[in-house]
């Protein structure tokens, strides 16, 4: 069966949904947000943001939303500073509701390129929660990184209206640690590579505010897990620690805590409301996100 993979924000995915609504169908998958199928081909969304299209039409399919556009463009995934020695530095968490916040910054020379390509190194995104657990433990072992993690009781102290944090300021932090900590320990790169999750601007005033600083210059680019292996080993391993949070959290709950932000999410925050009271969320959520609100108002009905 053929079977297509792109990440929720490539070409026109975001838009499927909405065009598809009428095919739409019933998915008992806790980790898929959206399910439709055609006559000819079937798609899945999850909530990691991998969207799969499958059957005899998953070409065509894809292809009405941008799938043909990026296999043209894939040159562009290969830019020369793959041949540098590269700091990568990614986050996973940011848009879950349930489990902490993780950022990594890893150290990959050229060549360990052939050794990591062939392991089977790639956006966390592409690559399903199986595969990203084997990977991350031999990474962790082999890769220079630093890992951090922002529990969500600790992300809830410092992110929202009032505190010392915003959404983005708090992953610029991160980032800029993450980074700091690892040039501490190996040569300097040649370049330094963040996944762009805002412009380099706004990094820049936010970034003001922290206590460690290094003059290395960096770059920003968008959906750069996909075009350096770096980045690509941060966004494993970073997902690897994401997941292993939300299976911590979900034990000491006794409920299975899904990532993504959908329905599932707001049925089981509603859940944690009513077991535990606002202290369950604020010890396994994201508070400032829309679910809360959708928990709360569930919780009343």
């Amino acid at each position: 069966m053929t079977a297509i993979v792109m990440t929720l924000g490539q070409g026109r995915t975001t838009d499927i949904p909405q065009e598809l609504s009428r095919f739409q169908v019933n998915s008992n998958n806790p980790y898929v947000s959206f399910a439709a199928k055609t006559r000819e081909a079937s798609v899945l969304i999850y909530t990691s943001g991998k969207v799969v299209f499958q059957g005899t039409g998953a070409s065509v399919l894809a292809s009405q939303f941008g799938y043909q556009d990026i296999l043209e463009n894939s040159k562009a995934k290969s830019p020369a500073g793959q041949n540098l020695a590269l700091i990568g530095s990614d986050e996973v968490g940011n848009g879950s509701y349930f489990g902490g916040l993780a950022v990594v910054a890893s150290f990959v020379t050229p060549d360990e390129h052939a050794w990591l390509k062939k392991l089977g190194v790639d956006d966390s995104k592409n690559l399903n929660d199986i595969k990203i657990r084997q990977l991350a433990p031999v990474l962790e072992e082999k890769i220079p990184h630093k890992a951090l993690l922002l529990s969500p009781q600790k992300y809830n102290q410092v992110v929202g209206k009032g505190k010392r944090h915003n959404a983005v300021s708090v992953k610029v932090a991160l980032h800029n640690q993450a980074i700091y900590l690892l040039l501490q320990e190996v040569a300097r790169p040649d370049k330094i590579v963040i996944d762009a999750f805002t412009s380099q601007k706004n990094y820049e005033k936010y970034v003001k505010a922290e206590t460690n600083h290094f003059d290395n210059p960096l770059t920003f680019e968008e959906k750069a897990e996909g075009k350096y292996l770096a980045v690509a080993v941060s966004s494993i391993i970073a997902r690897n620690l994401f997941l292993e949070n939300l299976d911590k959290l979900s034990q000491e709950t006794g409920f299975i805590l899904p990532s993504g932000a959908g329905n599932k999410s707001d049925k089981v925050a509603s859940q944690i409301l009513a077991t535990y009271g606002m202290s369950g969320l604020e010890h396994t959520a994201k508070l400032h996100f829309a679910n809360t609100q959708k928990a709360q108002a569930l919780l009343k009905k």
